[in-house]
């Protein structure tokens, strides 16, 4: 285990290539169709649960992509959508949750993720992320993006903070 496994207060994560495995399709309306792991969303809700701060920091920026982040739990002040920039987002978001960066996990996995990888206490990308993203990370999930990366590593978070205990007839 990462020794700052202990200090990770906090998760942040891209959506296109870690919450999905990246493909898009295209629709009429201009809007874009992408395909979310129900397990990946369910860690996302049960971190939340346990007091983690979680937030998304996405290229992409829909309605549709802001609302299904707000039914994950995720609070609108930390939908950051449409970004450009992801380090200088990454550093609001600290100062606005009083987070340094070494309490931060965050996932990402291409070119615009590099600096966030890098400057969080914990970065990680998906075993299919670009080669630039894998080499900035601090550990590579044995999965890819948009299949249960952010479950597992979620999850392994969680189970080595002692988090990942529930009672199950009243937390579910």
């Amino acid at each position: 285990m990462a020794p700052n496994l202990d200090r990770i207060r906090a998760i942040a994560l891209d959506i296109d290539g870690v919450l999905t495995d990246g493909s898009v399709i295209p629709l009429a309306d201009g809007d874009l169709l992408r395909v979310m792991d129900a397990k990946d969303a369910l860690a996302i809700r049960v971190a939340i649960m346990k007091g983690y701060i979680v937030a998304i920091m996405s290229g992409g920026d829909t309605e549709a992509l802001c609302r299904r982040m707000e039914v994950m739990g995720i609070s609108r002040e930390n939908i950051y959508l449409g970004c450009r920039g992801k380090l200088a987002v990454f550093e609001r978001f600290c100062a606005q949750n009083g987070l340094s960066p070494e309490e931060v996990m965050y996932i990402g996995d291409d070119l615009p993720d590099v600096p966030v990888l890098r400057a969080a206490g914990l970065g990680i990308a998906p075993a299919d992320a670009a080669q630039d993203a894998l080499e900035a990370a601090d550990r590579i999930s044995p999965c890819g993006g948009g299949k249960r990366c952010v479950r597992t590593e979620i999850e392994r978070l969680m189970r080595y903070r002692g988090h990942w205990e529930f009672d199950y007839a009243k937390t579910f």
